[in-house]
């Protein structure tokens, strides 16, 4: 290696076509050309004489002024303006790491001492290029070959690599690890990039990881076969590590077991986990705690443990990481085995109770409590507060306060009997709970330390949620009769104008100056039928046709309607919800459904606002997600209604969906609207339930039951087996050119208005028609014309025997008797008590005379 007077500071490169002549060598160069130049002149003085030599001494003058107007300005340099570029290359020089700089076309620039040192160059043509060193070795030149390619995207890289050798040779023989850097950079005066390569050997580096990681797995096999328990989680309660001692008691496979994977809540039994939660520790410390609960294995069983539990905070207090020790209660030898059994079995049941407990001094501050009360009471009271021995009052709302000091002063008094009481969490007063308030007879009347009541809590939302659904159902349930019988009778009243406005208007003429009247009352009439149906669909017995809809469809279809109900200053949306599920629903009924809705929502927003409808699928898993008690476990098809209005108060959004209740003012609303939507939505089998938040808007969601492809093979059979029916009741207001017949018709009606138009309406069309006003006299009718009928045209509800009953005798005496059932109920409330094989039409009532002829004349030639 070649050496000047700092050679123990700075190696001299190997290679540096950079170089520069150093300053001593500069100045002896200057020297020697003055002493010639000055010889030259002598020589020449005396033959070129001196006009020619002063002519030379202005040249040289110029040249010499020139020279330094140069260097002034910087463009002649004649030492470097600053040690900068020194200082870099004496660093480089010195680099313990080899660097070798090649050119565009791969040329060795520069090579520093540790290169030569790391290789075995001794001279500048032995050096090579990282290329021509390792790009035929087959463990480098993977490596080498990625850099290359990426210096050659202007992109730096670097990579490690082990070697079976020394890239010296005649190194001694043994496995070398390698890191190699390369980049690429612009020299100054140079326009093709340069490469610079790195290579450093880091087998002693390797070698000092491998201990360590020898010295960390020796640990932590200590650690895994320790007495006691370990585990590790992250502040989300994640667990990231746990030793083999702890997995061996839960049942885990550490061969699969992934950090993170399993949770802190779902190896704690219980409520242990709010005994975990309550030790919080102090920004940027950690708090230690001991904690007796109940783990749970894989296999559902109950280990009792002691957790050594040690939690830490950030400097900001977010809950960090904790490390907890577990000690197994169930082992280990103790002097008196007997009593450390009865405390594992007292501790795992004061733990594992389902009741909150605590117990209570004199004075109402709490001495002790339990798993299941820091979790009750986690937003009020934690085990800091238990620690100060907080007054158990704050867990009291404030309106039970003192009924709660008056219990307590009955358990002070060794009461037995101290009413329960009923209150609600201080800080969700949505939360219902129960207190119980018992004395504890063996405290010491002098000691406030010592216990004096002990009070179990017992959270009741859900008992008191179930008792108003309950309670709502059963006013629901008895509304819903009142409507439906009140609907049935209207209906009969309704049906006995129509047919007579409809006999009316076939004896007077449009210019008779009593048809608009008669009109008049028709209309006004189907008004009345029409308020009718909502009753029906509120009490779920109107008639359904359901079929097979797909909800994109139909929402696609009433967006325009829609744009035109809810004006200009709405903004509608519709989002559908991809790969829809079918569902099977009347589509007249829904789309009424989905209008009420969309009326109700741009009522809400009087300055106008946003209205979004969207359609999606929720799978039964995703049912548990949602809020809703009644809500059944299944998949469903999603509409909801978002509107962007007022919102609707707590108070009025329980009475929404009953019956002549509104907000609206007089005259705008009957209060049937959302009454009647529940009505169809219950009786097509789904639910409806309506989030809404005051200033914000309100959200109705419509949960329509899928449509399973299976079934439909079933519901095709089944419709098939009445499909006579089914034609005749589906479309009662098909026109017919001729209506007239001459069969005998038997016409049965306890009501005599709709009886008597009835025969008037089928007689004047031809038919010989005999009436019965209930089904007894029908059969003796039926008999004594010895079954000469060629269809019966019945009521439903009627006294002594109803349709149904009829429509069974008469079977037995013609089985296959034409039958058309007349009813202001749904077909449904009273086909299922009918034989499967049944054949019958059904007429809805109130109806029209032409109506009545239609379903008869249809029924007729379908038997035929």
């Amino acid at each position: 290696m070649v050496k000047d007077s700092r050679d123990d500071f700075y190696p001299a490169p190997i290679v540096d076509q950079n170089s520069r002549p150093g300053t001593i060598v500069r100045l002896l160069i200057f020297v020697i050309v003055l002493i010639f130049a000055a010889i030259a002149f002598a020589i020449l003085r005396e033959r070129l004489g001196d006009p020619f030599l002063l002519g030379m001494l202005g040249v040289l003058a110029m040249i010499g002024v020139g020279y330094l107007f140069a260097s002034a300005i910087g463009f002649v340099q004649i030492a470097p303006r600053s040690t900068g570029d020194e200082l870099a290359k004496a660093y480089v020089d010195s680099m313990r790491q080899g660097l070798v700089v090649t050119d565009a076309k791969g040329r060795v620039l520069y090579a520093n001492a540790g290169y030569a040192e790391l290789t075995g160059a001794t001279s500048a043509a032995d050096v090579k290029t990282i290329e021509g060193l390792l790009g035929d070795n087959q463990e480098a030149a993977p490596t080498v070959e990625r850099l290359a390619l990426g210096l050659k995207d202007g992109r730096s890289g670097d990579g490690e690599f082990r070697l079976s050798h020394s890239v010296r040779p005649g190194s001694e023989p043994g496995a070398h690890w390698y890191r190699l850097r390369a980049r690429t950079f612009v020299s100054p005066g140079q326009r093709q990039p340069l490469s610079a390569w790195q290579i450093e050997d880091i087998s002693a580096e390797r070698a000092e990881q491998e201990r360590f990681f020898l010295d960390l797995q020796q640990a932590i096999d200590h650690l895994d076969h320790a007495p006691a328990g370990f585990f590790s989680a992250d502040p989300a309660g994640r667990i990231t590590y746990v030793n083999a001692t702890l997995a061996e008691w839960l049942g885990i496979d550490l061969a699969s077991f992934m950090p993170g994977a399993v949770t802190l809540g779902e190896i704690v039994a219980g409520d242990g986990m709010a005994l975990i939660r309550s030790v919080k520790a102090d920004p940027g410390a950690t708090r230690n705690a001991v904690i007796d609960l109940d783990l749970q294995t894989v296999t559902g069983e109950a280990l009792p443990v002691r957790f050594m539990h040690r939690a830490t905070a950030s400097r900001e207090g977010a809950p960090g990481p904790t490390r907890t020790i577990v000690l197994n209660r169930q082992l280990g030898e103790d002097a008196s085995a007997e009593l450390r059994a009865s405390e594992v079995r007292f501790t795992r049941f004061f733990n594992s109770t389902p009741m909150a407990i605590a117990g209570i001094d004199s004075q109402g501050r709490i001495l002790r409590t339990n798993a299941p009360f820091l979790s009750l009471f986690s937003s009020v009271v934690d085990r800091d507060d238990v620690d100060r021995r907080v007054r158990f009052d704050k867990v009291v709302h404030e309106r039970d306060r003192a009924t709660f000091a008056a219990a307590l002063e009955k358990a002070k008094q060794r009461q037995a009997d101290i009413p329960a009481i009923d209150s609600v969490l201080p800080s969700d007063e949505e939360r219902h709970l129960r207190l119980y308030v018992n004395a504890v007879v063996d405290a010491a009347e002098t000691d406030d330390a010592d216990e004096a009541a002990i009070v179990y809590a017992v959270e009741t939302t859900e008992q008191k949620a179930l008792e108003a659904q309950m309670a709502q159902g059963q006013k629901m349930q008895a509304v819903g009769q009142l409507a439906g019988g009140i609907a049935h009778d209207f209906n009969n009243v309704l049906t006995a104008i129509i047919m007579a406005s409809d006999l009316l208007l076939t004896n007077h003429r449009p210019s008779d100056p009593s048809f608009q009247d008669i009109m008049n009352i028709k209309q006004n009439a189907n008004r009345a039928a029409s308020l009718v149906r909502q009753l029906l669909a509120f009490s779920r017995r109107q008639t359904l046709r359901p079929e097979v809809l797909s909800l994109t469809d139909v929402l696609a279809d009433l967006r325009m309607l829609l744009s035109r109900l809810v004006g200009n200053e709405v903004r509608l949306r519709v989002d559908h919800g991809r790969d829809q599920w079918p569902v099977k629903v009347d589509l007249g009924q829904f789309e009424q459904v989905i209008v009420n809705l969309a009326v109700n929502a741009r009522d809400a927003m009087p300055e106008g606002g946003d209205l979004v409808i969207r359609t999606r699928n929720v799978t039964e898993e995703e049912c548990a997600g949602f809020s809703y008690r009644e809500l059944a476990a299944a998949d469903y098809a999603v509409v909801e209604v978002e509107d962007s209005g007022s919102g609707i108060p707590p108070d009025v959004l329980k009475k929404i969906f009953e019956p002549f209740f509104t907000t609206k003012e007089v005259g705008k609303g009957t209060g049937l609207g959302l009454s009647m939507v529940y009505g169809i939505i219950k009786q097509t089998g789904g639910f409806i339930y309506a989030d809404s938040e005051v200033g914000k808007g309100t959200t109705f969601r419509i949960f329509l039951p899928r449509y399973v492809e299976a079934k439909r093979a079933a519901d095709v059979a089944e419709g098939a087996s009445a499909s006579e029916a089914e034609g005749t009741s589906a479309k009662p207001e098909a026109a017919h050119t001729d209506l007239s017949g001459s069969a005998t018709v038997l016409l049965v009606e306890d009501e005599d208005a709709v009886r008597m138009g009835g025969m008037r309406a089928l007689t004047s069309r031809g038919y010989t028609v005999h009436e019965a006003s209930s089904g007894i006299e029908a059969l003796e009718i039926f008999d004594s014309l010895e079954g000469r009928i060629d269809i019966v045209v019945s009521d439903v509800v009627m006294p002594e025997m109803d349709g149904p009953t009829l429509l069974g005798e008469l079977r037995k005496r013609q089985p296959d008797i034409r039958f058309v059932f007349v009813s202001g109920y749904a077909e449904d409330a009273f086909a299922k008590n009918l034989p499967d094989d049944a054949k019958f039409g059904f007429l809805p009532k109130p109806f029209s005379l032409k109506q009545l002829a239609t379903v008869v004349k249809e029924m007729l030639e379908a038997a035929d």
